[in-house]
């Protein structure tokens, strides 16, 4: 069972992808954008190798605008042997991805337009995979679509139209349930009648049940018989719903304990678990060193380092507590770190806290920064401690200065997370 996340790595510099407005598309602009966004991948790829992460899903805006007729670069052939190596680079590391097209990649539309852009957009997919390397173990995802009123028809449409699609196409693609039309049960029909294996999502199963019922475990057995060898091993995704919002949002984080119940009711061979959550490699990471104890106490350690400044700035007594329970080195307290670091953050931020943590991070700086340095950093600080300015702020100034000198350590630190939804980074 390998565990993963979709497309974007938190905390990580240097990975943001890059986009232009379709009237700036011209070709110098392209291929700026086209090798800005392999290098950012390319450090994804990187952070997910150092961390033991063997499943990813990559992003479809690696190559802006590609289906579009304005894409006039043969990215392809231009950058062949960059693909072919960065392509190598995940295939010895034993890494599955994958890629999963947006929503309006509508192949069943009744409009033979969108469903042509759609086929071409299902074939840029593979030709990135392609040009990687990658065999067909390493999918395209894809939903349905519409019902448009006659979801029968629909489905039989969905069925001519992926019978046309180019053989290398059709070697990666895969049907996922969605939360408002095709159930479970619906998808796994008509993958019947396409030859096509079956992503199970459990969240949108929550949101749009089949009628005949069944549990996740009843209902990932199901899907796992449409899994063929060449297609590798079956894979689901996993969520966990956001609370106070609609149903089939997806959560900031995914908690520990909720995972773990679900871990232990899968069948046999479990299968591989993309989640799909807000704070993305953070769970990610969370999820593989809650499940795998070969992991070591180090890589809690490692964690704790990214971690405890964000820690600090919510709870004073949670980091305590932290810092006590990994001093036993003979354990492996994963469960209980991360009981831990989920309370803290659960936490509103208090003012004193927070500034005592930008204290800390304050003195990897203090005896090297300057004159303008001391003065932005001391402003900010009493701006913050007097509410005049927000938190964001503070950050920034402290951000700005992590990267003058290089704190590598700080700048992969989680502390430079806002806690919103987005999980933008505070920069």
């Amino acid at each position: 069972m390998h565990i993963g996340y979709a497309c974007l790595a938190l905390g990580v510099p240097g990975t943001g992808l890059r986009k232009c407005l379709l009237k700036n598309a011209t070709e110098q602009r392209l291929r700026e954008l086209i090798a800005a966004n392999l290098d950012a991948l390319e450090r994804m790829v990187d952070y997910n190798i150092g961390n033991g992460i063997r499943l990813y899903r990559i992003s479809s805006d690696i190559i802006p605008f590609a289906s579009s007729p304005v894409m006039t670069v043969p990215w392809a052939r231009d950058y062949a042997q960059r693909l072919s190596s960065l392509g190598q680079k995940i295939r010895d590391a034993g890494m599955r991805v994958s890629m999963h097209p947006g929503q309006y990649t509508v192949l069943n539309s009744p409009s033979e337009s969108i469903a042509q852009n759609a086929a071409l957009e299902l074939s840029y997919h593979a030709c990135l995979l392609d040009a990687l390397g990658m065999d067909a173990r390493h999918k395209i995802i894809l939903h349905v679509g519409g019902a448009y009123g006659d979801k029968p028809a629909a489905m039989a449409r969905f069925s001519e139209r992926y019978a046309r699609l180019p053989r290398a196409v059709r070697a990666r693609l895969v049907l996922e349930n969605d939360d408002r039309i095709f159930t479970v049960s619906d998808v796994l029909t008509l993958a019947g009648m396409a030859g096509m294996p079956v992503v199970y999502d459990n969240l949108h199963n929550a949101a749009n049940p089949s009628p005949e019922g069944g549990d996740d475990a009843t209902w990932i057995r199901r899907c796992a018989a449409t899994w063929r060898t060449e297609d590798g091993e079956q894979k689901i995704h996993y969520s966990q719903p956001a609370p106070d919002q609609k149903i089939g949002a997806h959560s900031q984080s995914i908690s520990a304990q909720a995972f773990l119940s679900f871990v232990n009711g899968l069948p046999t061979p479990a299968p591989d678990i993309m989640l799909e959550v807000k704070d993305k490699n953070l769970s990610a990471l969370k999820c593989i060193l809650l499940t795998q104890e070969h992991a070591g106490l180090a890589a809690l350690e490692r964690e704790w380092g990214r971690y405890k400044y964000r820690v600090l700035e919510h709870s004073q007594r949670q980091y305590r507590e932290i810092r006590a329970l990994l001093k036993d080195k003979a354990g492996y307290p994963a469960a209980a770190f991360y009981r831990l670091v989920e309370t803290a953050l659960a936490l509103p931020v208090a003012v004193g806290d927070a500034v005592n943590a930008a204290q800390h991070v304050w003195g990897y700086f203090k005896r090297s920064a300057t004159p303008a340095q001391r003065r932005a950093y001391a402003d900010a600080l009493e701006g913050y401690r007097t509410g005049r300015v927000p938190l964001n702020r503070l950050k920034r100034v402290l951000y700005r200065m992590a990267e003058a000198y290089r704190e590598d350590y700080l700048l992969a630190s989680y502390y430079f997370l806002e806690d919103a939804a987005d999980g933008a980074a505070a920069k």
